[in-house]
């Protein structure tokens, strides 16, 4: 739980105008009592990780920056105080302060909690930001979250994923029957549905996986995140588009008690904190991911290939039939975040069509921009 040390200091103040030099003199600088929070950050992502795991660092950073050193935050890998699937745990038992991971990862607690995170044929990073902060996401995510004693905040996000390294190319539905892809989320149940045998491993333990041959093929972020972790040296096939994951977004989850204990000035800086690394976030993913690609194909001679359309339409059909069985579902939450998510997605679906796809389609038409 948090730790609070105590310290005293003693500041000067300048009196104001009209106040005497004497009645100065008269009254003390006051003693300031600081508290100062550590706090403990376990992360789903070994240390120092291109993408996930240099964001938490920057997390703890951002919080130690805007809490004006009130609270200190000490980062930790997966694995280094706890395994990477099990950090939500860690946080809400309080044995840690905090943790940054995926929401994608937390499917043992409530399915709810995978469209806060990345759904299949769903949301961009920017419309699931839009949800949750003008669309009802954020009500919804703390009733849910609350369940288990944490505060969620989204942190960050990578855009729009890639489908994954293959050791052999897709050409029909056939190929994913019975292959074996490591995957997570509402993406796994999607894959289900055609056959595919789903298994899920944290991101340090793809390499290895695919090396040996237990796994067939991975989907994790990107091309700056994937190349990190070495994946274009056991799998020849990249697919895109990443359809099964048009956004991942990052979090963190803080301790219920330890949030509730925390001055508003801090809750509200570290809200702020969030939102704001959310949108710097995104933007490192697609600045990085696009000068890795091109290293990939000229460093590496990766195989970048288009996702078939049947596959796609495939398993689009396969992402409608799992969103209809959670509108469903038993329990009434993971109805309403559904219903909630879905309505709002077909809204910006409508939209875009007038905004950002077209404008996606104008730029690659055929015309000399310079």
């Amino acid at each position: 739980m948090t730790k609070l040390t105590g310290s005293t200091s003693r500041r000067g103040f300048l009196a104001g105008a009209g106040v005497s030099a004497v009645a100065a003199s008269t009254f003390p600088a006051p003693a300031i009592a600081q508290d100062i929070r550590s706090w403990t950050m376990v992360t789903s992502w070994p240390r120092d990780l291109p993408g996930p795991g240099t964001a938490a660092n920057e997390m703890a950073r951002r919080i130690n920056a805007v809490s004006g050193g009130r609270i200190e935050v000490e980062v930790y890998g997966a694995g280094e105080i706890v395994p990477a699937d099990q950090v939500f745990d860690a946080v809400a038992d309080g044995t840690a302060e905090i943790y940054h991971s995926v929401p994608s990862y937390w499917r043992s607690k409530s399915v709810g909690s995978l469209f806060f995170g990345s759904c299949p044929f769903g949301m961009t990073a920017q419309e699931l930001s839009g949800w949750v902060n003008h669309g009802g996401g954020q009500d919804l995510y703390d009733e849910l979250y609350g369940r288990f004693g944490l505060k969620g905040f989204l942190c960050g996000n990578s855009g729009t994923q890639w489908l994954g390294w293959f050791r052999q190319p897709l050409e029909s539905v056939d190929d994913l029957r019975g292959l074996r892809f490591r995957t997570s989320g509402l993406t796994a149940d999607m894959f289900e549905k055609v056959g595919t045998a789903v298994t899920w491993l944290p991101g340090g333990e793809i390499f290895s996986a695919l090396q040996a041959g237990t796994i067939d093929a991975a989907e994790f972020i990107g091309p700056w995140t994937d190349s990190a972790l070495g994946l274009h040296q056991v799998a020849d096939y990249y697919y895109y588009p990443g359809f099964q994951s048009p956004c991942s977004a990052e979090e963190i989850g803080i301790n219920g008690q330890v949030w509730a204990d925390l001055p508003e000035d801090l809750q509200v800086a570290i809200q702020i904190a969030a939102q704001s690394l959310y949108d710097q976030i995104l933007t490192e993913y697609d600045t990085r991911h696009a000068g890795a690609l091109v290293q990939l194909r000229e460093e590496h001679d990766v195989q970048v290939t288009k996702c078939p359309d049947e596959i796609i339409v495939a398993l689009g059909n396969a992402a409608g039939e799992v969103m209809a069985e959670l509108r469903e579902h038993e329990d009434e939450l993971v109805r309403r975040i559904t219903d909630s998510y879905i309505d709002y997605r077909n809204q910006a679906v409508e939209y875009m069509k007038h905004s950002e796809t077209a404008l996606m389609n104008a730029r690659l038409l055929d015309y000399d921009f310079g």
